[in-house]
């Protein structure tokens, strides 16, 4: 199908990125689900449709635009283990700024953890390890979709600020202030190690798992 199915993948992509989340099918799915129920179908469903977007660049036509060398390898290595570690201290903790976020009732200002440093983890992640993506994958379409990636992560934490001062109102520009007095540092506690721990397990599991997902060894 080349460019045709990498289209459509495209659009089921930001399609389903964009109207399960929206009322007011996210209400009617809450309700049916439960929060925990409908954050894992969304995620499942995301990871499905990612998965095909991928492999839809892969199948479509190879358009050179430079050559792939070693190094570019190694820049991808290196960055992929803040990407993993950002992950780690990021999911399932409560964030209120973000689209996500588990329990935020429970955040705590006085202890934000890593919304010290970004109130968009997930965004930064998806970012970094998308605009690092870009150096060996130097063909057309692997070039747009990993260089739109980049886009909406830097594009999406302004996004996801408006819609969040709208829903939580003078709540949303408190906490922040609150933030601010904060130190710029992640405190040293036992969740934040066991996280710390984790976040190397991933990345040791993706460098694993690449050459048998994606057919490309990162460490050759």
């Amino acid at each position: 199908m080349g460019w045709n199915e990498f289209a459509f993948a495209f659009g089921a992509f930001f399609l389903t990125h964009s109207i399960p989340i929206r009322p007011p099918l996210r209400p009617w799915a809450v309700a049916r689900l439960g929060h925990a129920g409908f954050g894992i179908a969304y995620s499942a469903l995301s990871l499905a449709v990612l998965a095909w977007l991928i492999a839809a660049a892969g199948r479509a036509p190879y358009v050179p635009l430079w050559d792939w060398a070693p190094w570019q390898n190694h820049v991808v290595l290196a960055v992929m283990l803040p990407v993993c570690v950002i992950l780690s201290l990021a999911i399932a903790r409560p964030n209120p700024f973000s689209f996500g976020g588990a329990q935020n009732d429970r955040f705590d200002p006085a202890s934000p953890g890593i919304v010290r440093l970004t109130r968009h983890p997930l965004l930064l992640a998806l970012g970094i390890w998308s605009a690092a993506h870009i150096l060996p994958n130097g063909d057309l379409a692997h070039v747009i979709l990993f260089g739109t990636f980049a886009g909406f992560a830097m594009l999406g934490g302004r996004l996801v600020d408006r819609r969040r001062q709208r829903e939580m109102g003078q709540r949303w520009h408190d906490l922040r202030a609150a933030l601010s007095e904060c130190p710029a540092s992640l405190s040293l506690t036992t969740d934040t190690l066991l996280r710390l721990a984790a976040g190397l397990m991933l990345y040791a599991g993706l460098i694993w798992l690449h050459p048998l997902v994606i057919g490309v060894d990162p460490l050759v």
